[in-house]
């Protein structure tokens, strides 16, 4: 059975290249039938925090992406939180020095730092071998580290030969001999390195496919050695290339929002983040780019994740978000359009109102955030002075008078006023019209007025009127 994993460091908030790994790994375990695992490698403890865990939960479940195993479901292969398996660590690591795969170190980080700078100074790699630290392991030193109490880190022997890494997605890697020297398996402090712990956790875990971006091609030939010394299969492996900005440099802050948690803020639909996310490097075979989430797994293929690295286009997102908002359900946009209502104190007569508002300004809308923009006149009386010729103000003034003496009107009787209005004042409609939005909405464009009147309300409307011409 396939079984693949997502393993967040819980250091900050979910970046959107750790939302399409995730996505692709969930896609993958779908599409075959497999389990989705969530572990948290937590094991940086200055950085680690259980509030940005949650965080990466939330953003996962917002995203629709649930795990089959993980730390809040529990699962045969765990406990998922590295921090809580050092004990585990500690056993495969002593394993391997008992098996001469693995040696003890009693050098001070100080030591190993110096010991560093000498390599490089002779224009040499730093590289190190088990010979080199073989001074530091005299009887005074690992009697002085007993007596302290020092735990001396314990280091892995790289082979020395060339390893070749068939990759699911870049093809045949070979990394040569000697491009890398021995390395921590487990710091002084009892800490695993990254790639100890993530063979150890693959490996009992039985992961069969690991699907993780190309920043960690480098770890996979460490990673390579070690389950060849435990004498076990690796699982698949495939490195997904990096996100760019539009200008081709590294996704970063400057390019905009870039964690899940900031596009949810600004008003993006989950739905329309994960279908933008699983074209960034991926594409279906029919390129069908509107998809749903069962559509994603029927047709995701790891043949198909492009090599080449995959361009962030903002306006595309904004763009596919709007579709979303447009697809969806009215009802279902304005519960999530209530709490961008409400932080800006503004009340509103009744939900059905409130659907008629968005209804006004929906085909507008690529955000949920920029309802608050696009519908604010609804809410809030604008400040305007009209600067009109005497004509279109005593057709403005004359439409005023005769709303508020109406009774109630449809939205064909609304049309007539203003039309005998037009005739009867003999003025040009389309100045009429354009004075008219301005002293109701402020603007000089947007959704259509019979709306914005219907939705103000005849006494209302009046009442603007009147306020813009200064006589209110």
């Amino acid at each position: 059975m396939v079984r693949v994993r997502f393993a967040p460091s819980p250091t900050g908030f979910l970046h959107v290249g750790g939302a399409r790994t995730a996505l692709f790994n969930y896609l993958f375990a779908r599409h075959f039938n497999g389990i989705f695992v969530l572990r948290i490698e937590d094991t940086d403890i200055a950085r680690s925090e259980r509030i940005f865990e949650k965080n990466l939960m939330d953003s996962l479940r917002w995203l629709k992406i649930q795990w089959d195993e993980g730390p809040d479901v529990g699962g045969p292969y765990g406990p998922y939180r590295q921090s809580e398996r050092l004990h585990i660590y500690r056993e495969y690591a002593e394993k391997l020095v008992r098996e001469n795969k693995a040696y003890r170190v009693y050098a001070y980080p100080e030591e190993i730092e110096q010991l560093r700078e000498e390599l490089l100074s002779k224009n040499l790699p730093p590289h190190y071998t088990r010979e080199m630290f073989d001074r530091f392991a005299t009887k005074e030193r690992i009697r002085e580290y007993e007596e302290k109490g020092i735990q001396p880190a314990i280091y892995f022997s790289m082979p020395r030969k060339t390893i070749v890494h068939n990759d699911l997605i870049k093809g045949q890697v070979v990394f040569t001999e000697g491009s890398v020297g021995d390395f921590a398996l487990l710091r002084s402090n009892g800490m695993p390195t990254y790639n100890f712990a993530c063979v150890v956790d693959d490996m009992l875990m039985k992961i069969t496919h690991v699907i993780r971006g190309d920043d960690h091609l480098p770890n996979t030939v460490k990673q390579l050695a070690i389950y060849e010394a435990f004498g076990v299969e690796p699982p698949q492996i495939g490195h997904v290339s990096m996100i760019l900005g539009p200008d081709g440099k590294k996704l970063s802050k400057r390019h905009g929002a870039t964690s899940v948690e900031e596009f949810r803020a600004r008003g993006y639909l989950p739905e329309a983040v994960v279908n933008y996310l699983a074209l960034l490097g991926w594409s279906p075979p029919d390129a069908q780019e509107i998809m749903s989430l069962e559509e994603m797994i029927e047709k995701f293929s790891i043949e198909r994740v492009s090599k080449n690295p995959a361009i962030f286009d903002p306006g595309k997102l904004k763009w596919m978000n709007g579709h979303y908002i447009r697809k969806s359900q009215v009802k279902t946009i304005v519960e999530l359009l209530i709490p961008y209502v409400e932080s800006k104190g503004w009340s509103y007569k009744s939900k059905e109102w409130l659907e008629n508002v968005f209804l006004c300004v929906r085909d507008r809308m690529h955000t949920l955030e920029e309802f608050t923009d696009l519908a604010d006149f609804f809410f809030v009386r604008p400040e305007v002075t009209l600067q009109t010729d005497e004509a279109i103000r005593r057709g403005l003034l004359e439409c005023a008078a005769r709303l508020e003496q109406a009774g109630e009107l449809t939205k064909e009787g609304l049309v007539n006023v203003f039309r005998e209005v037009i005739k009867g004042s003999k003025l040009n409609a389309k100045d009429f019209y354009m004075s008219l939005r301005r002293a109701l909405t402020g603007k000089s464009e947007g959704p259509e007025l019979i709306d914005v009147v219907t939705l103000l309300g005849r006494a209302e409307t009046a009442a603007r009127i009147r306020k813009a011409l200064g006589v209110g």
